[in-house]
Formats: C-alpha cells, sequence, structure tokens
C-alpha cells in the first residue's frame, strides 16, 4: 500500500527531494546524512580538504513560511576578500553593501546580467578572469553568491580568519543537473580563490 501511495505521489509532485539528493551524493561521491525531528537532511562533499553542505532551510515572515535550498563551505580567507554576486532585479532596493564597491568584470552579457560587489575590484576582477567560474554563474536561473562571515560554521568553533563561500536561492532545488553546477561553481571558485591567493587550500581546523 505504502509503495503505490509512493508511486502516485511520485507521478503528480515528481521525485522526492531525498531521492534527488541521494542521487546527487551517488554522482558527486558525496555523503547524503539523513535528517531528524530537529533537523533537514543534508549532503557533504568533498573537493580536497573543503567540505560543501547542501541542505535547506526556512524563514518565518508571520503568515507564511519560505524554504531556501542553501550550499556552504568554510575556508581560510588570508586576506579578508568578501565579493557578492547576484541577478540584476533579485534584491532590488537592498541599498550599499557594507565595504564594498559594484563593479563590471569586462563581459559585457555578465555584466548586463549581474550585479558584483566586492571589497577589492583587483581580487573580483582575478575570480572572475576564470570563463568557466562566469559560466557556471550565468548557467543559474536564480543566485545569491558570496562570502560571508563563518557565523560559527554550524556551531563550531573556528579560528580567526575563515570564512564561507554561500549560495542559497528561494525553494527547494529538486534537478540533479543544476546542483551538480552548483557543486561545481563551488568546486571551481575555491580552486580560483587559491589561485589568486584569496584562500588556502589547507581545511580551516577547529580551534
Amino acid at each position: 500500500m505504502g509503495e503505490k501511495r509512493t508511486g502516485v505521489l511520485r507521478r503528480l509532485f515528481g521525485p522526492s527531494r531525498e531521492e534527488i539528493w541521494r542521487q546527487l551524493s551517488t554522482e558527486i561521491d558525496a555523503r547524503y546524512v539523513a535528517g531528524g525531528f530537529f533537523r533537514g537532511d543534508k549532503v557533504e562533499a568533498f573537493h580536497g580538504e573543503w567540505t560543501v553542505t547542501l541542505d535547506t532551510y526556512a524563514v518565518s515572515t508571520g503568515k507564511t513560511t519560505i524554504v531556501f535550498t542553501r550550499m556552504r563551505a568554510p575556508y581560510v580567507n588570508p586576506s579578508g576578500f568578501r565579493f557578492t554576486i547576484y541577478r540584476k532585479g533579485m534584491f532590488s532596493g537592498i541599498g550599499k553593501w557594507f565595504g564594498m564597491q559594484d563593479i563590471d568584470v569586462g563581459d559585457p552579457a555578465f555584466d548586463e546580467a549581474f550585479i558584483i560587489k566586492g571589497t577589492s575590484e583587483g581580487q573580483v576582477m582575478s575570480l572572475l578572469a576564470n570563463p568557466k567560474l562566469r559560466e557556471l554563474i550565468a548557467a543559474q536561473p536564480q543566485i545569491h553568491f558570496e562570502v560571508k562571515d563563518d557565523e560559527g560554521w554550524f556551531g563550531r568553533s573556528f579560528p580567526e580568519g575563515v570564512d564561507e563561500l554561500y549560495f542559497n536561492v528561494v525553494g527547494v532545488i529538486k534537478d540533479v543537473e543544476r546542483l551538480k553546477q552548483t557543486y561545481d561553481l563551488f568546486a571551481t571558485t575555491l580552486d580560483q580563490l587559491c589561485r589568486i591567493g584569496a584562500a588556502y587550500e589547507g581545511a580551516p581546523d577547529k580551534n
């Protein structure tokens, strides 16, 4: 009876998040971690010494609850370089980002589609000089991609200078190819941050 009900639901709503995320885990050699009563499921992928975590979180507005998909990866950020990238129109009226400037990278199509802000114009230009990275960003129909304070990184204590690469969008992503592209976006960005001296290759050690 349960299998029949599952089949009906699958035909009506498509595959479940768990099914898609387990498939993703298999395809990128990651670990699927089942959730519990207080914590949702997640996928932990590994690129070199870095751990990239995919999960969801919810924000209540009082009248409704909005679910977001996010991906995060802590890394050692020696220069404190920060950036944020999002499609034009997504965060209209958000105002100036503290300590950041608007930057054009010299790719007309990319500059037309995205707002790019950073604490260092030179480092942003060096980061986005990688054409594969620009392609992976442009492939995302929605994107809010940034470097932010590690916020204790999931409750753990890390040394000074650890930040996290952070991506989030509204809704639950249940498209394996898009999830794989997002993971590739993280791997490519972390590698490029290393090349330009804005990240260390080693994993951020706990205190």
